[in-house]
């Protein structure tokens, strides 16, 4: 396995993979591994000759007064977690190389992106696409892969290689949880033992939710109250949102004739924790794209 925190560095290697011909799958993240990235890089493997993972805490998709200096780092477990997993290259910048400057173009998104945790976390979707598209050039991954417990980032990504003309394939892999439910997060180590005893009650709600769709509900703002009642009366939590929207182009639906995204972002004291479910029309889960 190869650790490149050089950018030439990384620009020379892939000219070099070019030449071979071979196959490039591409694994994003801010490090602190965990199962749903190894599941991540899992695919990747299976389906590519070769395996990119970046580790890179971006600066730009943090707003004023969140986690960014105390986002939780561990690089040396991250590179045995890597190399357990047989990935090919680690790419661990440090800001500086990848923002040298004051930029004099900046990456706006235009929708998708005013919706879910976009529309509490102004500017965070510009942070996301502005880095990926910088990784994007550097890697010229032929797959990139990543995890739907962020599926409005997926939908953000897949508009953005789409719109851009990235010669790329947008692969979304089904979230890893734990055995309660809980969507496997790098910030689930913020969690008080009490708020983790909680934290899958979120999950439960939008079980309840995609049943109450498969047995016939249709009206979308029926469904967010019984959710919304659920996860007030069940943990400590504040709500942050829950939203049913249509998939992937995130608009707001009041019935459910379509397939959908329904989603809820809830805070609890040191951590704000996400989870999703994309559904069809009659409640079944989304099985492809």
């Amino acid at each position: 396995m190869k650790i490149i925190t050089n950018l030439k560095d990384l620009q020379e290697e892939r000219r070099t993979l070019a030449q071979s011909e071979k196959s490039v799958g591409y694994v994003a993240t801010m490090g602190y591994l965990h199962e749903g990235h190894q599941a991540l890089m899992k695919r990747s493997k299976a389906e590519n000759d070769i395996t990119v993972l970046s580790i890179f805490v971006n600066p730009l998709q943090f707003g004023a007064g969140e986690d960014f200096e105390t986002y939780p780092r561990d690089i040396v477990r991250d590179q045995q977690i890597a190399a357990q997993e047989g990935v090919d290259i680690v790419f661990m910048p440090d800001a500086s190389a990848m923002y040298p400057g004051v930029s004099t173009i900046k990456l706006h998104v235009t929708d998708r992106a005013d919706v879910l945790c976009g529309k509490s976390r102004p500017g965070h979707f510009d942070g996301v696409v502005t880095v990926l598209a910088k990784l994007f050039h550097l890697i010229q991954p032929d797959r990139a892969y990543f995890g739907l417990k962020d599926a409005q980032q997926v939908a953000v990504v897949q508009a953005m290689v789409q719109d851009l003309n990235f010669p790329l394939e947008i692969v979304p892999v089904a979230t890893v949880r734990e055995a309660d439910g809980l969507a496997k997060s790098s910030r689930n180590v913020y969690l008080s033992e009490h708020e983790r005893q909680e934290a899958p009650v979120i999950q439960q709600a939008l079980q309840q939710a995609k049943q109450m769709i498969a047995d016939g509900e249709n009206e979308a703002e029926n469904v967010i109250t019984h959710v919304k009642e659920f996860i007030i009366s069940k943990t400590s939590g504040r709500i942050d949102y829950v939203e049913i929207l249509s998939y992937p182009a995130l608009k707001p639906v009041k019935d459910v004739s379509e397939r959908i995204i329904i989603a809820a972002a809830v805070f609890f004291e040191k951590a704000r924790l996400i989870d999703n479910l994309v559904l069809e029309a009659d409640g079944s889960m989304m099985d492809r794209f």
